[in-house]
């Protein structure tokens, strides 16, 4: 036991360009934050590099951490590349192929061409169990375990090294999933193994069996990259467990990340929401559409009244970018945002009908943006900025690296403007506009789709390339109103600092409300209560600071989609029916406007158990302003507004006090982002610090 209690914590989030570090201290108040290119051979390289550049910058050593809460892009990499370990499935009878049979509906009835999402198990590793579970729970046919072993010399002639096991109801009766898992520990204890019952125990069998293999797939990877890192902190004098962001932006211990990898597929984005939701507390509005906009892609989330929207069904590695249904589907508790366009590494070129086009793929981090001089010879959106004006060769990182800014123009004239026939300038310009209109088109339909009006939102641009993009996106969106936090270009490791300890638990319990069986409901929350609260408390919560939060996933009989209504312990406690509807009710109607007289129907239960959440939105909000002496314009540069550059001030963010009004156009440059200020936007600077955009109407 150490005989002191550290104050540190550090915040990591590993991104497709830019590895983000943030280095806290929760009693003095101090941020240091930095930004370094992402290693992606081994991401481990530029976290320790990272950790090790805050650690000097502070002083201390790692020994003074009381934390370090880590995101990553390794599972969702792992899954969109096919980079995981050979893995086998072991399902019900008559049930091997529901990865292929899927849905059984297209996501584009007129492509003849269509491209659905390849298993990640093929057919010769799937292989069948005797034995079935009613939809009641009530075991049909007992498990034939001596049938298994055939199955099990297969596995190991085909060198797998890790396998989903996904029974017909287990969620219902884990029995059988649970004997299966026995033998294969016994015969074949290398093999690491993930039960449907333990990853995803609701109903869906295309979705539940979709999940728990890919949770397989990844599963010895993530496990190893954890220990890796784990220990090279531990070499660093780290003492410590090694903390996790989920995508549902709750955190973790290591251990129980590691049981379950696939809830950390988006991560790093669920991590810039909780940033966002943080930000928007602090500076009192409540309705926030944040804008995430880094190296690689580009995410939206909607923020109502302070809550980000959560969802259970997204889906991962898509065939065909933005088209729902082409890719696999997971069953996890996330934050619910949407992919919404390219990133600043996203590759532009001119299409066989002779149109800009831009992305999907990506130059990363190595060799990144032409403009970084790393071998890359294609434009992306970074090189158009760059050309437009909006970044400065001498100023990127702050100074640390320096821009080829003629290097990205060559580019743009080889690869666009000459194939075009137009400018330069007008080339670039257009690769901003194509990003710019095709996230705010899917940012808009993704409102839509949840009956929010997003022209109510106040836009909160973060992570690298946002607050160059946001302002122009707003506008298309009819959004007068954006803030601009300090440290945006860092935000998802900011975010990793605010997040609480928190575990969430689903139990698929399908059934009428009329009907509804208090006392096993009951007895299964608090089953669920005990075993989330375990998971918690094992990561040092005192158990007198948890809270518990259930929700249960309802919907008018016969629809095919639920929403989740938070209820209290209570009503389930005294059986009292008419108060869970009522609560169904009031959160339908806030969702959609009206109610129906339907019978309502229960399909699954949530218990969330939350420790309490760090004071960074104190350190945040209380820290001791420091800005430079004098708030006078730095310099000015050529910059692209409306079809000709202008003569722009260019301001250090370091150097706005509060109060402080700047008429655009003006660019405001900090080290880990750039924010662009339009002609037709005004800039305040708030009390704490925010950049308060406002756009004003002709």
């Amino acid at each position: 036991m150490l005989d002191t209690k550290p104050s540190w914590r550090i915040g990591v989030d590993i991104g497709g360009t830019f590895t983000d570090i943030v280095l806290w201290d929760s009693l003095g108040g101090q941020l240091i934050l930095d930004k370094i290119l992402t290693t992606p051979n081994d991401p481990s390289h530029a976290v320790l590099e990272g950790v090790e550049r805050v650690l000097k910058a502070a002083n201390i050593s790692a020994q003074d951490l009381a934390s370090v809460i880590h995101g990553t892009t390794l599972v969702a990499n792992a899954l969109i590349e096919r980079k995981g370990v050979t893995t086998g499935l072991i399902t019900t009878a008559g049930f091997r192929d529901v990865l292929e049979i899927g849905r059984e509906w297209r996501y584009d009835l007129f492509n003849l061409d269509i491209e659905m999402p390849k298993p990640l198990v093929p057919r010769h590793l799937r292989f069948e169990a005797t034995e079935r579970i009613g939809p009641d729970g009530d075991v049909l046919v007992i498990l034939d375990e001596t049938a298994l072993q055939s199955t099990i010399s297969a596995l190991r002639d085909a060198g797998v090294g890790s396998l989903a096991v996904c029974l017909l109801h287990a969620y219902l009766n884990p029995a059988h999933e649970r004997a299966i898992a026995d033998v294969i520990r016994r015969e074949l204890p290398d093999i690491a193994l993930s039960l449907s019952s333990d990853v995803s125990p609701e109903l869906g069998e295309y979705e539940r069996s979709s999940t728990t293999t890919a949770n397989a797939y990844v599963h010895p990877i993530f496990r190893n990259y954890v220990d890796r890192l784990a220990g090279a902190l531990a070499d660093l004098g780290y003492e410590r467990d090694l903390l996790l962001v989920l995508s549902d932006g709750r955190c973790v211990q290591a251990d129980v990340a590691t049981r379950y990898p696939i809830r950390l597929v988006q991560s790093g984005p669920a991590a810039g929401a909780e940033a966002a939701r943080l930000f928007g507390e602090l500076a009192h509005v409540d309705d926030v559409l944040c804008f995430d906009m880094g190296g690689t892609t580009a995410k939206a989330c909607l923020i109502p009244e302070g809550i980000p929207e959560r969802t259970v069904h997204f889906e991962v590695a898509r065939e065909t970018r933005f088209a729902e249904g082409s890719g696999l589907p997971l069953q996890i508790p996330a934050i619910d945002m949407i992919e919404i366009g390219a990133g600043g590494g996203s590759i532009a070129r001119v299409d066989n009908r002779g149109l800009l086009q831009v992305g999907p793929d990506s130059a990363g981090a190595d060799p990144g943006p032409v403009c970084y001089g790393r071998g890359n010879d294609l434009p992306t959106v970074t090189d158009c900025d760059l050309a437009l004006g909006y970044l400065a060769p001498d100023s990127f990182l702050g100074g640390r690296m320096t821009l080829d800014a003629d290097a990205a123009v060559r580019s743009i004239e080889r690869h666009l403007a000459k194939p075009m026939g137009i400018s330069i300038e007008d080339a670039a310009w257009g690769v901003h506009e194509t990003v710019t209109a095709s996230m705010a088109q899917a940012a808009m339909i993704h409102a839509i789709e949840r009956a929010l009006d997003v022209t109510r939102f106040s836009m909160l641009p973060i992570g690298g390339a946002g607050p160059v993009h946001a302002c122009s996106m707003a506008a298309k969106m009819n959004i007068d109103r954006l803030i601009c936090p300090t440290g945006a270009g860092v935000a998802s490791a900011i975010g990793m600092l605010s997040a609480a300890i928190s575990f969430e638990i689903a139990r698929a319990a399908p059934a009428d409300l009329a009907s509804l069986d208090f006392v096993g409901t009951w007895t299964m929350i608090e089953e669920m209560d005990a075993e989330a609260s375990a998971l918690v408390t094992s990561a040092g919560v005192d158990i007198r600071d948890v809270e518990h939060n259930l929700s249960v996933m309802m919907r008018y009989a016969g629809q095919g989609y639920e929403i989740e209504t938070s209820v209290s312990r209570e009503i389930i406690e005294k059986a009292d029916g008419e108060g869970l509807h009522t609560a169904f009710t009031e959160a339908y109607r806030r969702r959609y406007g009206r109610t129906e007289e339907i019978p309502v129907e229960i399909l699954s239960w949530r218990l969330a158990v939350e420790g309490p959440r760090s004071t960074l939105g104190e350190t945040l909000i209380g820290r001791d302003i420091d800005v430079d002496p004098s708030d006078e314009v730095v310099t000015q540069r050529p910059a692209w507004f409306g079809e000709q550059f202008l003569e722009t001030p260019v301001f250090k963010r370091s150097g706005l006090r509060p109060g402080t009004q700047i008429p655009g156009p003006a660019i405001i440059e900090e080290t880990e982002s750039t924010t662009i200020v339009p002609l037709e936007f005004t800039l305040d600077v708030d009390q704490a610090l925010n950049l308060v955009l406002t756009r004003v109407r002709s």
